[in-house]
């Protein structure tokens, strides 16, 4: 949304917004419309606790003075209530993760997916779904920020969509062709990532591993890392820079839509060790299909054992990677660009050159 503000002149509204009153935030003192979730208790820690009222909440948004709706969604902001002479263009980062792919890694991490509360939670998840749906026939037209995420709007809602890759803030990250010692993965601490998994195959492997990141099971990965593997927690962005630019490789091991943080360590020059699926297969040149312009390997399935060979493989081909290359790679996620493609498409979009499919 950052970059859509560069070039659109827009009122806004969210569910909630802290960021406008925060002074490091781009959107201090910009005037934000909210739903009542405001006034909600902890509702600046995020309002998943209250998913249920998700829908009621976008719901209440009054938009009928625009005549253009341009939403960025990862939940329910597509589900705001427009009129037929408004024109709907929808962002859409993924389909609602926990009501669709991750439903069942949901439910089994968290208390409220057993017992006889964990029924109640499927009842919800099963209406959260029929609600996705129903709320994505309010938008006229879907960009993805992805192919797999295209993909995925398409097997939810039956919509097509167009990709427009999102803006990467590849300045922030200098090339540096010398590298250190040390594997990296930086990510939030949540099931999904499968940190556990990178932790254990490195504890196997012995090498040095450092991982950056927050989240609930930051403890738990604390306790099961051994010495080889530093846990940092979170850290500040420059600190992050610094450590992308001089790992050895980059590991990540979860099924994204994009993946951001795959780009920005190529564009340090910084080799990518990925599970091959999602996001992955379009950001990260397999060195072995690509001999001329890999940026690193891709491997499947997402096990320890597939990790362990991965990286052993790597260390035999290490010294094919070019780090310019992998800079130039990655130039086609620039922020110029996009601004560019998206204008493009809204201004297709208000002249109706696109069919509403």
């Amino acid at each position: 949304m950052r970059e859509i503000l560069k070039h659109i002149d827009a009122d806004l509204y969210a569910l909630i917004d802290f960021e406008s009153s925060n002074p490091q935030s781009y959107l201090f003192n910009r005037l934000i419309g909210t739903t009542f979730l405001q006034h909600f208790p902890l509702a600046q820690n995020g309002v998943q606790k209250y998913l249920p009222l998700l829908p009621l909440a976008i719901e209440q948004l009054d938009l009928r003075a625009y005549d253009v709706i341009l939403s960025s969604s990862h939940a329910v902001a597509k589900g705001v209530l427009t009129s037929p002479d408004q024109l709907h263009i929808c962002y859409c980062h993924t389909p609602m993760r926990y009501a669709w792919d991750l439903t069942f890694d949901y439910l089994q991490s968290s208390l409220a997916g057993w017992g006889p509360q964990g029924m109640l939670t499927r009842y919800l998840l099963h209406r959260l779904r029929q609600w996705d749906v129903l709320s994505a026939n309010r938008v006229d037209y879907f960009i993805a920020n992805s192919q797999h995420t295209r993909a995925r709007i398409w097997r939810c809602y039956r919509r097509h969509a167009r990709v427009i890759y999102p803006p990467v803030d590849l300045e922030r990250f200098q090339l540096q062709t010398e590298k250190q010692d040390f594997y990296l993965t930086v990510c939030r601490l949540v099931n999904y990532k499968k940190i556990s998994l990178i932790v254990n195959a490195f504890n196997q492997l012995g090498r040095p591993l450092v991982v950056i990141g927050k989240g609930p099971q930051l403890n738990q990965i604390k306790q099961m890392a051994k010495s080889n593997v530093q846990v940092l927690g979170w850290q500040p962005d420059e600190i992050v820079e610094q450590y992308m630019s001089q790992a050895k490789a980059f590991v990540y091991m979860a099924c994204e839509d994009l993946g951001m943080a795959l780009i920005e360590a190529q564009a340090c020059g910084t080799p990518v060790i990925a599970y091959g699926a999602g996001g992955a297969l379009e950001t990260v040149r397999d060195l072995r299909q690509y001999p001329n312009s890999g940026t690193g390997l891709l491997f499947s399935p997402q096990t320890e054992t597939a990790l362990i060979e991965a990286v052993q493989t790597f260390e035999q081909l290490n010294t094919q990677f070019d780090p310019q290359k992998m800079q130039s790679h990655v130039t086609q996620f620039e922020r110029k660009r996009f601004g560019q493609e998206y204008l493009e498409f809204v201004e297709r979009c208000q002249k109706k050159q696109f069919p509403k499919i």
